[in-house]
């Protein structure tokens, strides 16, 4: 208990522009989606700083799992409202999309010039491999966590395969809830559902359905093409569970073949630069919305990037800001207790399993598995930024 206490003062004393400086150590070593996002967050954020025990991190990547919008983005929110309230989360939503956002959106201004960017896309070749080192490591450290049984283990494993085979976007949510179920049934403890005071911020979620519903509304009693955007992306947000590259084929079917803002090269080019940036995948959203957004104004094209940009980040910011209070709170509860271990054993399975995933689409060449092992060899020694590790990838895809 005084270990705890400590830890929870130490929060107190925390520097906002320390924790906002590390933030976007995080946002530059983030390659590669929400998986390889928490290899970067347990080495900044954990290993180094401290900030949340790794036992936390899985606790809220099971939780931003279970919701709508950008899982990492929320995550990392979350982590930021547990140092310093809702001021220093909205601080830290900022710090971590905005850069990628702003380059997106000047991205979407050179439409007719990225046929010519082949080169930079070849030397962009090893960050898979990369941010499969990244997520090993990080499956090995969270796995020692959350792995204490026989149960545990099954459940970890039970998460990794059940989401190798089966990709849908529903399967993630509801994995993680049979692994808490699995836990409270094979639980010995008794009274587990003790009662609790809950406070919840009401006004987040007022606010989460009106922007929802007034833009349902203002569509279809208006013809602004930046309202309809702005709905569009909005609903992408509070839609979508699994992060940046579930909500792709759901922007594909009404952007390009629904309304066709874009062809179909325009946003595959789009989504191939997203992924050589640091940062969340649902910065893709202000590519998008530049290029919906053509044929006009220059200011009218950024407003559209704008409406991309905030529409799609914006309900999972008001969602994780009403839920993680109640978190903390919730947390309390005995059966709520005893459940996150089995959610997090299944969420350390889930982790692992993307370091396969990824490794398959980055291939198993050579150069790539030595980049790999190099990758999780220097995290492990933990004498290496995890930017200077970007760094050192991407002049080797460029020099090799």
């Amino acid at each position: 208990m005084k270990k705890l206490h400590e830890n929870v003062n130490s929060h107190k004393n925390v520097k906002w522009s320390s924790f906002l400086k590390d933030v976007f150590i995080c946002s530059l070593g983030a390659y590669g989606g929400p998986e390889a996002h928490y290899g970067v967050f347990t080495d900044q954020m954990v290993i180094k700083k401290k900030y949340l025990t790794e036992e936390e991190l899985v606790e809220l990547i099971a939780l931003t799992g279970i919701l709508p919008g950008p899982s990492s983005t929320q995550t990392l929110v979350a982590i930021g409202h547990k140092v310093g309230g809702p001021k220093l989360a909205f601080l830290t939503m900022l710090v971590w999309s905005l850069p990628v956002l702003v380059i997106m959106t000047i991205l979407s201004f050179l439409s007719q010039l990225l046929g010519t960017f082949h080169l930079s896309q070849d030397g962009l070749r090893y960050i898979g491999p990369m941010a499969v080192g990244f997520i090993i490591v990080a499956a090995y450290r969270i796995g020692r966590k959350v792995v204490k049984d026989k149960i545990t283990l099954m459940l970890l494993l039970f998460g990794a395969i059940t989401t190798y085979f089966i990709r849908a976007p529903w399967i993630y949510p509801l994995v993680l809830l049979i692994g808490g179920g699995v836990s409270i049934v094979t639980s010995n403890e008794k009274n587990l559902w003790n009662h609790v005071k809950l406070a919840p911020p009401w006004k987040y979620l007022i606010a989460f359905a009106i922007f929802a519903v007034g833009g349902i509304v203002l569509t279809l009693t208006t013809d602004s093409k930046l309202v309809h955007l702005f709905e569009s992306f909005y609903r992408y947000g509070y839609l979508v569970i699994g992060g940046g590259q579930v909500v792709v084929p759901l922007m594909y079917s009404e952007l390009v073949e629904v309304n066709q803002y874009m062809t179909n090269q325009e946003f595959l080019t789009g989504f191939g630069l997203v992924q050589g940036l640091p940062g969340p995948m649902f910065s893709f959203s202000a590519y998008a919305g530049g290029m919906a957004a053509r044929g006009q104004s220059t200011l009218y094209q950024i407003l559209g990037a704008a409406a991309g940009g905030v529409g799609i980040f914006l309900p999972g910011l008001l969602l994780i800001y009403f839920i993680y209070p109640i978190w903390e709170n919730l947390k309390q509860i005995k059966g709520i207790k005893m459940s996150l271990k089995g959610i997090t054993a299944v969420a350390g399975g889930l982790i692992s399993v993307a370091a396969v995933i990824l490794m398959q689409k980055s291939g198993f060449a050579f150069d790539n598995v030595i980049i790999m092992l190099i990758t999780a060899l220097l995290l492990f020694t933990k004498k290496v930024p995890a930017p200077f590790i970007v760094v050192f990838t991407l002049l080797a895809g460029f020099l090799i």
